[in-house]
């Protein structure tokens, strides 16, 4: 088999990796969370192999449950913010990209342009904004509010959260500072633009303080599945972050994006389509199944009840944990992730227990196992089918699972043409295929001419 494109990659990084149980593991980098050194050498693993970017989820809360579920967890309990994180990633890489999760319901819009402006400069151009709304109550409590925000609301905030953010980020154009010593001109008054946005959620009036980004502005990255999501993702992204068991689904988001992105007015080549994947890859297809049967069994049964009472909106700790997933009403946190997960469930038949040790590896991403070759086989395979641009690795345990994505299947990706050598470009965006977005200024000129 061959391809004329060539997989878009990132290492999608938790502390000490994306099992539930990953902390426990002989070989983990037990205190990850608050340990620069270990994430410093996974961005330099992921550059060596020429990954496009890290990425680092986000949440502002530690994840809910009872004291003594939360006590043997790592998920979100013990780590840095990830922004002041990357910021110390980019001093000491120069390719990768470094994209941050900032969530549009507890933040504001100028806060957040200020800081990715800043992080693409600071990185020279590699920035990327995970844009999300947040999905817990626990959120909502650290910020001044009884409850969450409605799904719906919380979309609505995201779609003009977005316009306010990307319109600060045209403040000024390209060439606007002249800093000229001669004259004492420090910027052309010509090229500064003041937002003046007034809506239903938000009054910023700019210019953000902050001169226009290297790459005119930072990726934006989104991750809805849902109705909603999707809307948001084919209107706002440049990247797009999903979960789908099955080719046939992953080939019905991509089109369903795809689409809606033109119907935005949107080149659908200017969306990149990268579901998550959790890799367990052995020399052989019976060593990788060792590697996940090694994790699961270090899941405790009251982190497994947690996990998924979050991953279903629900508390289950009150139901036998061998006995059936019940019936539950739809969820105001992630609505596309309850849904995934009672699918499974029915799917598979699952019990509790057997539905949370199935998310405990990769809640709902596509986990797959086996020797470089078949790892190979299944990536290609969805991607040559138009389900993805390429993927986020996530690694099961750190820094051993990324270690042996890099050094057992990279080999084989770039064997048969499917991932690149090198770096096409300098900055995120030339990286990812995509184009420099042009001022509006720039744009309304062309016009007239």
């Amino acid at each position: 088999m061959s391809s004329t494109r060539e997989m878009k990659l990132n290492a999608f990084i938790h502390p000490s990796g994306h099992h539930i149980a990953s902390w426990r593991h002989p070989d983990a980098q037990a205190d990850a969370g608050v340990n620069f050194r270990h994430y410093v050498e996974l961005a330099q693993t992921a550059e060596r192999a020429k990954f496009d970017a890290i990425f680092l989820a986000d949440t502002v809360a530690m994840h809910e449950g009872t004291p003594e579920s939360q006590s043997r967890s790592a998920r979100y309990v013990a780590q840095f913010e990830p922004l002041t994180l990357l910021a110390g990633i980019a001093a000491v890489t120069s390719r990768i990209g470094l994209i941050a999760t900032a969530s549009s319901t507890y933040n504001e819009p100028y806060h957040v342009a200020r800081k990715f402006a800043s992080l693409d400069h600071i990185s020279g151009g590699r920035a990327g904004w995970n844009l999300v709304t947040s999905a817990t109550e626990a959120e909502a409590l650290n910020f001044s509010r009884d409850r969450h925000l409605e799904h719906g609301l919380r979309y609505e905030r995201a779609r003009e959260f977005a316009e306010v953010v990307t319109g600060l980020w045209d403040s000024f154009e390209d060439d606007a500072f002249l800093r000229d010593k001669a004259s004492g001109r420090f910027f052309d008054p010509e090229k500064l633009h003041v937002l003046n946005h007034k809506g239903a959620h938000f009054q910023v009036q700019g210019p953000l303080n902050v001169a226009r980004a290297p790459q005119g502005r930072p990726v934006i990255v989104q991750a809805g599945s849902s109705g909603p999501g999707k809307k948001l993702a084919a209107e706002t992204a440049d990247v797009v972050f999903t979960a789908q068991q099955t080719t046939e689904e992953a080939t019905t988001f991509y089109a369903e994006v795809r689409a809606l992105a033109a119907a935005a007015g949107r080149s659908p080549d200017d969306v990149k389509i990268l579901p998550g994947v959790s890799v367990f890859v052995g020399r052989t297809l019976a060593e990788a199944r060792e590697k996940y049967d090694e994790l699961q069994r270090l899941i405790h049964p009251s982190i497994g009840v947690a996990l998924l009472s979050g991953m279903l909106g629900h508390d289950l700790s009150a139901y036998d944990v061998d006995g059936p997933v019940p019936n539950l009403p739809e969820t105001n946190d992630h609505k596309s992730r309850q849904a995934l997960t009672l699918a499974i469930a029915r799917r598979e038949n699952l019990t509790i227990r057997g539905l949370y040790e199935w998310i405990a590896g990769a809640r709902g991403h596509w986990t797959i196992f086996g020797s470089p070759k078949e790892i190979a086989d299944q990536l290609q395979e969805r991607f040559e089918a138009r389900g993805a641009d390429g993927y986020n690795i996530m690694p099961p345990h750190l820094p051993g699972g990324l270690d042996d994505f890099v050094e057992l299947v990279v080999p084989e990706l770039r064997r048969r043409g499917l991932f690149r050598t090198e770096y096409e470009g300098a900055t995120l965006r030339e990286n990812l295929g995509l184009p420099f977005p042009r001022h509006p200024a720039s744009r309304l000129s062309l016009a007239a001419e």
